[in-house]
């Protein structure tokens, strides 16, 4: 059905098109009728950060901003679904037009902004939710006029709400839409802010006798001497995994498309390469005890193959979604599972 709606979709504004496919998800949940847009998903249990995800296929962060579509994003299929950005007071974000789509590359810009309702909002959606069949994550960022000295307070703020309600939490240091957010990735701002998230981690863990898995997500544009700093920090403070990667700002690889020159992160098909190695990097520096999520241009099961091969021991899509259709769930999840299997059975898995 998805190839059916989607040239109406695209011949709608993205951000119009966006709110409507999260409604008509919501209409064909409250009806039974998923089934027509998403194939069944048999179990495929995946443990990482201790906790035992259905499959390892994920839904990233930024579609469903406020957690307003839960029960519908899995009813698709995926073994988690992570909600947010949420910052601790509601904001607007940048001015649209903020979204754009280039079929051409299968590619996304986006200069959002983290809008989004605030953290109350979101954790009183959650708690309607009726359907969670997967685990959730939770993505927290600080709100744009927060300067970046008092930025472990918004996150603070943040971490305090959702920590009963997430299935594990990601801080959001890596977005390219909220002015200056990504100089908390320098290996000295890094320490500081990821330190003070796992003291304030450890002491929820002990006043809520349930220890909820902490994960940072970081950007593609790192320079190899960042990484290797980044990956030093998070696995000298122990943080419970890492996401690679966010969106990029090098629009190189859409040159000459004519919304190339919009400001914005980049995601789908152009960003796969360098996500991956990013990822790849990243595995080979961090200790085995950091698990590492790969996202960044999955469009198909083949594509997230190859971050597990990099060393992703789960994957998220989003733009691939958009492109794709849900279909591209079940095509993820089985090429996984097939390589997984394939050592069994006498075969040699696919790079």
């Amino acid at each position: 059905m998805y190839s059916l709606a989607r040239p109406f979709l695209f011949s709608l504004d993205a951000e119009r098109a966006h709110g409507l496919g999260l409604s008509a998800l919501d209409l064909a949940w409250r009806t039974g009728t998923t089934p027509l847009l998403a194939a069944r998903i048999a179990p495929m249990p995946s443990t990482v950060f201790g906790l035992t995800f259905p499959n390892p296929v994920g839904l990233a962060a930024g579609l469903d901003k406020n957690g307003e579509h839960i029960d519908a994003l899995f009813a698709l299929g995926f073994g988690f679904v992570e909600i947010g950005t949420i910052t601790p007071r509601p904001q607007a974000g940048n001015p649209q037009p903020r979204l754009f789509r280039l079929p051409e590359h299968n590619a996304i810009i986006n200069r959002m902004g983290f809008n989004n309702a605030g953290v109350d909002a979101l954790v009183r959606n959650v708690e309607r939710a009726r359907n969670r069949r997967g685990l959730l994550g939770i993505n927290i960022g600080k709100n744009k006029d927060t300067p970046n000295e008092r930025a472990v307070d918004d996150y603070i703020a943040c971490l305090d709400k959702v920590y009963p309600l997430a299935d594990y939490i990601t801080v959001n240091i890596s977005s390219p839409n909220t002015a200056g957010l990504r100089e908390l990735q320098e290996e000295t701002a890094l320490r500081q802010l990821v330190s003070q998230l796992r003291d304030r981690q450890e002491h929820l863990a002990a006043a809520h006798g349930r220890r909820v898995p902490m994960l940072v997500k970081v950007a593609p544009d790192l320079s190899d001497r960042d990484i290797d700093a980044a990956a030093r920090v998070l696995g000298e403070l122990q943080v419970d995994g890492v996401i690679a990667t966010n969106t990029t700002i090098d629009h190189s690889k859409v040159a000459g498309h004519p919304l190339a020159n919009e400001a914005g992160g980049l995601s789908g098909a152009p960003v796969l390469e360098q996500s991956t190695l990013v990822l790849r990097r990243l595995r080979s520096r961090l200790p085995e005890s950091v698990p590492l999520v790969g996202v960044g241009g999955i469009l198909s099961g083949a594509d997230a193959v190859a971050k597990m091969a990099a060393g992703a021991a789960l994957v998220q899509c989003y733009s691939g979604l958009i492109f794709r259709g849900p279909a591209l769930v079940s095509e993820c999840v089985e090429a996984i599972r097939r390589r997984r299997e394939a050592p069994s059975r006498g075969a040699v898995a696919p790079l």
